[in-house]
């Protein structure tokens, strides 16, 4: 009797940190957060930028954009990793035109989430200069830009930036959908 107890306690422990069918576990959850915030910061800082111009608060903003950048493109991967290792026990996305809209929507999240960053650490390496993330340093740098590597983050990363927040400001708005109009319990699958 104690073992089946244990057993039971056990696979109620393992379905809180995995996502279950029904809603997303703590581990999915808390990288989504995560993510969320620091895009937020990552955008604010640009927003700075662009309104302010060059100032103090400017230059601490862009200051921890690599850095962030870098966490986050950490985050991103293990977030696309632990979505690929739950993909049996996801929460469905539901049939019909909906279900497919948030299917492609979620993919299209993942690969601007992935590609952003990816871009601008390839531009990093490629531009021959170091980097340091909050005290480490990443890459030594030290040779000649190779401009192979620096091209596509320079001509594109920050247009796929912007098409990344117009995207999850459409995400931002399904949710209040989920929740104000078809007043079912998606948005419960992330909160918890």
């Amino acid at each position: 009797m104690f073992e089946t107890r244990y057993q039971q306690k056990g696979a109620l422990m393992a379905t809180q940190w995995r996502d279950d069918g029904f809603r997303y576990g703590a581990v999915t959850r808390a990288l989504h957060w995560a993510i969320a915030l620091l895009l937020t910061w990552q955008f604010t800082g640009m927003a700075v930028k662009l309104i302010v111009g060059k100032a103090p608060i400017t230059a601490f903003w862009v200051g921890t954009h690599k850095g962030i950048g870098v966490v986050l493109l950490t985050l991103i991967v293990l977030r696309a990793l632990w979505g690929l290792y739950n993909m049996k026990t996801r929460p469905a996305h539901g049939g019909g035109f909906w279900g497919r809209a948030a299917k492609i929507g979620h993919l299209a999240l993942y690969a601007l989430m992935l590609i952003v960053p990816s871009l601008a650490l390839l531009r990093q390496y490629g531009s021959g200069k170091p980097l340091d993330v909050f005290g480490v340093r990443l890459i030594d740098g030290g040779w000649a830009e190779v401009s192979w590597m620096t091209a596509p983050a320079n001509a594109v990363h920050g247009l796929l930036a912007w098409v990344l927040l117009a995207a999850i400001v459409g995400h931002i708005l399904m949710v209040l959908v989920h929740r104000f109009i078809w007043k079912d319990d998606t948005v419960g699958r992330m909160i918890g």
